[in-house]
């Protein structure tokens, strides 16, 4: 094999580790890596959980053998700082290897190139931009969190053939089939946070937890405006976090009482009792959240595209015809006048879940 494809197949592997960190990592980015010596991995590692050891620190714990002279597949360019741990780039020179292979630089200003040039100058060799754009598919949301201090977000929607995302009594359960579900559930826990609007707790009272085994229940975050959301519930009664978004003048009383169960409520400024998500989803990247996982329905959707945070959408198109002029639609709101108006979407994949089509899209190339 040549140098680049032993390279490629050991990122892979370094790539496909990174995930395992999937809704544990978070706010952190998502790192594998993989230490390989005279042809064999003697070392595998990735960053298990926000606050504990990097991948790089893993994976050297796990060498049954020095790991002098070897080469270190990563992820993400080292870091170089203290944190919340030392810096990986020690660890590296102190351990002597000889070649450190990074599939991507990392954006966050405290690294961003200064971790490479610390390796080099130790005399340790560095390749950089293996398998570069996997990397940056799998850390969509640290990237986007670390450059703009703002979350983010995917939008989820299921809808029939026909573009409808329930009947016209509301009707919804269920468009999409389990498989599809399924996928929903991991999504939720790979997530910082599931934001839903008032509309959604009064009509269905859902627990937004993520129903996995070992999975992360995300921060539940309600769009509230007039305080509407009933005590009793059932997202106020899980182990995390609530936030109810709503605007100057709510009920008092009732935040009060909010606030007594645990739910943290935000008050913000509003024109016609509509919130602007911008300013939402600024004060909530304030307060830690990189990712956040919309769950609304068309009104709140398209709200949120409209002010432009929306950054990529999952649509699970199922086989099935509902019909009528007053069903429901993923996308609502007033819309658009012109097709030159209209929200182009890119990087679109496509893929069979079960009898579903699950359409994958980025919002103007945001990746």
């Amino acid at each position: 094999m040549t140098t680049n494809a032993i390279d490629n197949k050991h990122m892979k592997m370094a790539l496909a580790l990174s995930k395992k960190g999937l809704g544990f990592a978070n706010p952190n980015p998502l790192v594998g890596c993989v230490i390989v010596k005279n042809n064999e991995v003697i070392g595998k590692g990735f960053h298990k959980k926000y606050g504990e050891n990097h991948a790089e620190i893993n994976a050297l714990n796990s060498c049954k053998v020095s790991a002098e002279g070897a080469t270190v597949y990563v992820t993400l360019e080292p870091c170089c700082h203290f944190g919340k741990t030392p810096p990986c780039t020690d660890a590296l020179i102190k351990a002597k290897v000889k070649r450190v292979v990074v599939a991507m630089i990392d954006p966050n200003a405290a690294v961003s190139g200064k971790g490479v040039e610390k390796l080099k100058k130790a005399g340790i060799e560095v390749k950089i931009g293996i398998l570069e754009s996997e990397a940056r598919k799998i850390n969509e949301k640290f990237l986007k969190f670390i450059t703009t201090k703002m979350p983010f977000v995917l939008l989820k929607s299921a809808m029939t053939l026909d573009g409808k995302t329930a009947t016209r009594t509301n009707d919804s359960k269920w468009i999409s089939c389990e498989k599809s579900r399924e996928i929903v559930q991991k999504l939720r826990h790979e997530y910082s946070a599931i934001m839903v609007g008032i509309g959604t707790v009064l009509a269905d009272d859902p627990a937004l937890n993520a129903r996995i085994k070992g999975g992360k229940d995300p921060v539940k975050v309600v769009v509230d405006s007039k305080l509407e959301i009933p005590i009793s519930s059932k997202l106020l009664r899980t182990n995390a976090k609530a936030i109810i978004i709503t605007s100057f003048g709510c009920d008092e009383e009732k935040k009060i009482e909010l606030e007594k169960l645990g739910a943290e409520v935000l008050v913000f400024n509003s024109t016609d009792g509509v919130i602007s998500f911008k300013e939402i989803m600024i004060c909530l990247g304030e307060k830690g959240v990189d990712s956040i996982f919309l769950e609304g329905g068309g009104n709140l959707n398209s709200s949120a595209l409209m002010d432009g945070v929306v950054d990529k959408l999952i649509t699970f198109v199922a086989p099935k015809l509902i019909g009528g002029q007053n069903s429901k639609t993923f996308f609502e709101g007033d819309g658009f006048g012109k097709m030159s108006e209209a929200i182009e979407l890119v990087h679109t994949s496509f893929e069979k879940i079960g009898d579903d089509i699950m359409i994958e899209s980025y919002v103007g190339g945001r990746i």
